[in-house]
């Protein structure tokens, strides 16, 4: 296991594999077990380092400023970057992991050699009112993680799957992946992740003048069926210059464990179009 420390926090990250740094954001409720079922490809290629969040797996913040907003957690990724020697990279992200990531590079995109956005927008909140509905609505949301244990909200997920699970649940490998989220999800500390949401989700404004200010090379990926983020994916394809779209037919929002092979692909092709120019340095191996 490595950590680094910034500030009250030390962060959680693994380090495998060669070649190209591309550090890896993930979601809500999720670690860097949402990263397994495509990490082999990708760390046989390059040199593949997820990290954790904030108040999720591993990552621990000790006293306050717990930093649970995007700012922040944006920082904790170029913070690991200077930890292990990395003048560049690429970012790769997955929903509020994207938050961080495009926000980030919204001030500046000058480290990212390249930034794949999957399954996310770049507003903080996907609720689209004044600030007082927002902050109803994500605490309302936030008690669920109070209330039940996770046994009993993945359990829940086969009935009411909401935007997020939709696609799991409606596909053919249903049982093994809601077994596999049980997993991912039970390393998280539920209470800490409450007091993520209620802190982190707060801005509906999608920037649109900030997306048009990123120059580094953007993949933008979505599921059809990840209700929240079809609009959002969309307008961050339209706004952000050159950047790339592509829509998964029949996927959902958990495209790394639902699609892993196709999302590995689109991935290592896309990195293999937007290396790193000769003579910047990619930090060379790493020990974990």
């Amino acid at each position: 296991m490595a950590f680094f420390t910034r500030g009250n926090a030390r962060i959680y990250f693994e380090d495998k594999g060669e070649g190209e740094p591309v550090i890896a954001v993930h979601g809500l409720i999720e670690n860097v077990l949402y990263w397994k079922f495509v990490e082999g490809k990708l760390s046989r290629s390059c040199r593949f380092i997820p990290m954790e969040m904030r108040g999720h797996g591993r990552t621990v913040v000790e006293g306050e400023p717990d930093g649970f907003d995007v700012d922040t957690v944006g920082e904790d990724i170029v913070a690991l970057a200077d930890h292990l020697g990395l003048e560049r990279f690429h970012l790769l992200t997955h929903s509020t992991g994207g938050f961080a990531g495009v926000r980030y590079a919204m001030r500046d995109s000058s480290r990212f050699a390249s930034l794949i956005l999957t399954n996310t927008g770049s507003a903080t909140s996907v609720i689209p009112a004044e600030e007082g509905s927002i902050r109803r609505f994500h605490d309302k949301f936030a008690q669920t993680f109070i209330r039940f244990d996770w046994p009993q909200m993945v359990a829940s997920l086969r009935v009411i799957p909401g935007p997020f699970f939709r696609g799991i649940v409606e596909s053919d490998k249903k049982n093994e992946l809601l077994r596999f989220a049980l997993e991912m999800v039970s390393q998280n500390d539920r209470p800490t992740i409450a007091r993520f949401i209620r802190s982190f989700y707060r801005d509906p404004d999608p920037k649109v003048e900030g997306l048009r200010r990123i120059t580094c090379p953007t993949l933008v990926v979505y599921g059809e069926k990840d209700d929240l983020f079809v609009e959002s994916s969309r307008l961050m394809a339209r706004e952000i210059p050159g950047a790339k779209l592509i829509r998964y037919k029949g996927v959902g929002h958990m495209t790394a464990l639902e699609v892993p092979e196709l999302l590995a692909r689109d991935v290592l092709v896309f990195l293999a179009d937007h290396p790193l120019k000769p003579g910047q340095d990619s930090g060379g191996m790493a020990s974990v």
